[in-house]
C-alpha cells in the first residue's frame, strides 16, 4: 500500500546516543527491498543529513531546511531549493539586532554566526557541526538562504513566533524544530510541501506515503502524507494529530512503523 517513506532524523530515526541502531538499519533496508522508497526528512543542513542517511545505506533525494532543499545523494543534484525573502531576511535581522537576540544562518550549506557565544556552541554539539564567525552579517542577507534561526527560552520563542509572522508576512514559514529553536524559511520550505513534490517526482500518490516525526515542525508532514506517524516521545501536540503513535526513538520506533506498515501490513493496526 504505502510507496514512499519520509522520517525525520533527530529524535526520530536516532536514539538519544545520535545513533541508527542496526535493528532499525535492517528494517530500513529491508522496505528498500521492497521498493519502498525510503527517505529523510529533516530541519538539518544538507551536509549534515547526508553523513546520516549514508550511514543508512539511503540513496534518493533527501528532505532538508524543513523542507527548503531537496537534494540528491548520488550525484548532489538539487531537486527544488526554496530561499528566504530577502526583505524578510533583513527585517529579521534588525528585530534581532534591536532586541539582541541570537541570529544564525545558512549559506551555502555552511552555518554562520553574528558572534560566537554559547548559544552557537550549544547548537553544534547537537548536530556536529562547523560554524563561522561573520561580524558583518548584514552582508549574508543579501545571500540565498534556505533557513535562518533563533535560539532563546522556550516560552519566549513561543510569544515571538506570532510577532515574527505579523513583521515578516505570508511569504516566510515560521516553526519550531526543539523547544528553544525558531526557525525561518519561505513560505514553501515546509516537509510536508517537500514531501508532496516528492511524490509527485516518484509518482506516488499522497495517500501511499507516510510521514514520521516527533516534533512540530512535523506538523506539515503528518498532515500530508497518507499517514501521519508521531513517534512515541512526541510533544503532545503532535501525536494529537497523528494517524499512529509508534514507540520511542530509543525503542526503535522506525521500525516498528516499518514492521506494521511497509513488511507486515496485514496486523491491525494499534496505537
Amino acid at each position: 500500500m504505502y510507496k514512499l517513506i519520509a522520517i525525520d532524523i533527530d529524535d526520530t530515526l536516532i536514539n538519544d546516543d545520535k545513533e541508527v541502531t542496526p535493528a532499525t538499519q535492517e528494517a530500513l533496508k529491508q522496505a528498500v527491498e521492497r521498493g519502498v522508497i525510503v527517505t529523510l526528512a529533516t530541519g538539518r543542513a544538507y551536509a549534515s543529513a547526508k553523513t546520516i542517511a549514508r550511514q543508512t545505506g539511503l540513496n534518493v533525494p533527501i528532505i532538508t531546511y524543513q523542507g527548503a532543499l531537496i537534494k540528491n545523494l548520488m550525484d548532489e543534484q538539487v531537486l527544488l531549493e526554496r530561499f528566504v525573502p530577502r526583505e524578510a531576511a533583513h527585517k529579521l535581522l534588525d528585530y534581532c539586532l534591536e532586541h539582541n537576540l541570537h541570529l544564525q544562518t545558512y549559506i551555502d550549506d555552511k552555518l554562520y554566526t553574528r558572534e560566537d557565544n554559547d548559544k552557537i556552541r550549544g547548537y553544534v554539539e547537537l548536530n556536529r557541526t562547523p560554524y563561522y564567525v561573520e561580524p558583518n552579517f548584514r552582508s549574508l542577507m543579501d545571500k540565498p538562504t534556505p533557513k535562518l534561526l533563533i535560539i532563546d527560552d522556550p516560552a519566549f520563542l513561543d510569544e515571538l513566533a506570532p510577532v515574527l509572522r505579523e513583521l515578516l508576512g505570508p511569504e516566510v514559514h515560521i516553526t519550531k524544530s526543539k523547544p528553544h529553536f525558531l526557525e525561518i524559511m519561505h513560505k514553501e520550505g515546509t516537509k510536508g510541501h517537500a514531501l508532496a513534490f516528492l511524490a509527485a517526482h516518484f509518482g506516488c500518490e499522497l495517500s501511499e506515503t507516510i510521514g514520521v516525526g516527533d516534533s512540530w515542525n512535523d506538523r506539515e508532514l503528518l498532515e500530508t502524507a497518507g499517514l501521519g506517524v508521531a513517534m512515541g516521545n512526541s510533544t503532545p501536540a503532535l501525536k494529537e494529530i497523528a494517524d499512529y503513535v509508534a514507540p520511542g526513538n530509543n525503542e526503535d520506533g522506525v521500525k516498528a512503523v516499518i514492521d506494521r506498515f511497509i513488511l507486515h501490513p496485514t496486523t491491525p493496526m494499534e496505537g
